[in-house]
């Protein structure tokens, strides 16, 4: 009997394509080649929007190299066939033909994580790992994400949101709504994620400058007050009807706000040095479990459970939380429908591996397919007989 083939799609026309190629090669791909239960095919969308498909794209050099130009340039772009299903279509391998039996999403942020490629893989009936189209566009819209979750009552620190036109074309007004805020303020696009574009502002004209940054990255804008006395709490969940939490997470809190370069250029060390002798995460940035009471941590656990089921996850999604270390109060920020790396880290704090987290997502994704084959799509009518 043949393997199961397996797609991991990563890269695409993304802020967080470099990301991307870091889950998918290390977190995904490697973990199920280890199985030794699936073939599994490494599918590479360009920054162009071109996918390709060839092992030699499995190799983390390729990208380190400065050599993946070269290479995609005498590289056949990969077709694709819908046929009931999904058909790889290697032109340059004299057409070999490569059908698919689940995909494995990687790919971070738009263009991906969005939902846009889950649309895809739904109106071509594949199975695939992970949230689905409309958790997906729930949980990468931080606005839709407050308004849902906050129709379950979960508790919210204050924000305002606006689309970029609204105040490139009348600044005075967007600014007016603003004013009920207080400072320091957070200002993010909505759509990113990998604290792509986050700033903390404390004046007005941060404010401004701060919009503007994230305007040019998204066109609706969410702002937020700062929370005092901040702990912030992420807690990783993986389950369909089923969720099976992993630790609370707390990162470091050495600067102002956790932002890109923290999170993945200096591996989550701030800027000053990180004090030592303390227990940290695997991705040297966090505490795990969070340094709360086990009351506080549990509590943390139920509101990530509720925002989870609100918005209709599904395989695998982190849900941030903060916290006002002295009024106890707890608040949900965002969900993250495709955490980067997993969290492969924090699963393995409770004894889950690597390969054992990657194979419980492919009988997630295999398992909510199987459901959805159950259910009548189509309705026959004499509707057309009259024409």
């Amino acid at each position: 009997m043949s393997k199961p083939t397996i797609a991991v799609i990563f890269g695409s026309r993304s802020a967080e394509h470099d990301v991307s190629i870091i889950t998918a090669l290390s977190t995904i791909i490697k973990p199920l080649e280890l199985t030794a239960k699936y073939e599994v095919v490494p599918v590479y969308i360009a920054k162009d929007g071109k996918w390709y498909s060839d092992p030699k794209l499995k190799d983390i050099a390729l990208y380190t190299s400065d050599k993946l130009d070269q290479f995609l340039s005498k590289t056949t772009p990969l077709a694709v066939q819908f046929d009931g299903g999904l058909t790889l279509l290697h032109p340059g391998l004299k057409n070999k033909l490569t059908k698919i039996d689940i995909v494995f999403p990687a790919t971070h942020g738009t263009f991906g994580e969005d939902g846009d490629l889950m649309g895809i893989l739904e109106m071509a009936n594949v199975a695939y790992v992970g949230c689905n189209v409309a958790a997906s566009v729930l949980c990468m819209d931080k606005v839709l994400a407050r308004v849902v979750a906050g129709s379950e009552n979960v508790p919210q620190n204050k924000y305002v949101w606006f689309y970029a036109h609204e105040f490139k074309d009348d600044q005075v007004t967007v600014l007016s709504k603003l004013a009920k805020l207080r400072y320091p303020l957070f200002v993010k696009p909505t759509h990113l994620g990998s604290s792509i574009a986050i700033t903390k502002v404390k004046t007005k004209d941060e404010l401004i400058n701060a919009i503007e940054v994230a305007a040019h990255y998204d066109d609706k804008v969410i702002v937020e007050e700062a929370v005092a006395n901040l702990v912030e709490v992420t807690v990783p969940i993986m389950g369909n009807n089923e969720l099976t939490p992993a630790n609370t997470e707390e990162p470091n809190q050495g600067e102002d706000f956790f932002d890109f370069d923290t999170k993945y250029i200096r591996g989550g060390k701030s800027k000053s040095k990180v004090n030592g002798g303390v227990k940290q995460g695997a991705q040297g940035y966090s505490h795990i479990p969070a340094r709360l009471d086990q009351q506080m941590r549990d509590e943390c656990i139920e509101i990530a459970k509720n925002v989870y089921r609100s918005l209709g996850c599904s395989g695998i999604a982190r849900v941030d939380l903060l916290i006002d270390k002295k009024t106890k109060e707890i608040f949900f920020n965002e969900v993250n429908p495709l955490p980067g790396g997993l969290y492969a880290h924090n699963w393995r704090s409770i004894g889950i591996s690597n390969i054992e987290l990657v194979e419980r997502l492919v009988n997630l994704g295999l398992e909510r397919y199987t459901e959805n084959q159950q259910k009548e799509t189509t309705f026959k009518t004499n509707f057309l007989k009259q024409f």
